[in-house]
């Protein structure tokens, strides 16, 4: 079993980054982009019926290519899709494919330690 790890570090009360490979950076407001229904249906479809193209991809979803582009996009910025070109005659084409069969979200909380000196006078 291969595994995907996505790490996300808090600061000071923020949620600064999330980093999968030490050169990519990436706000949490991005995490947000990945984990929704729609993708999470891109995923399942990937893996299930293994469509050769983005092209095939939306056909089998029923949704707009253009939309399912945009989607993928996301997913291989995060480096859950993997896009694979092939060519047929003139035509090129990317295969999204998925070679993970877990994701694992860790979040690293910053926590501010407080000591408080309790003086007591009699």
């Amino acid at each position: 079993m291969k595994t995907k790890n996505i790490n996300i570090k808090q600061k000071r009360g923020f949620f600064t980054s999330i980093f999968i490979k030490k050169e990519d950076r990436f706000e949490i407001s991005d995490l947000k982009r990945i984990l929704s229904d729609s993708k999470a249906k891109i995923i399942e479809t990937i893996r299930e019926k293994e469509p050769d193209s983005i092209y095939e991809l939306a056909k089998l979803l029923g949704r707009d290519f253009g939309l399912v582009r945009d989607d993928i996009k996301v997913l291989n910025k995060f480096g859950v899709v993997e896009l694979i070109v092939s060519r047929k005659g003139r035509r090129e084409s990317l295969k999204p494919v998925i070679k993970f069969d877990e994701l694992n979200v860790k979040i690293e909380l910053w926590i501010t330690k407080t000591f408080i000196n309790y003086n007591t006078y009699y």
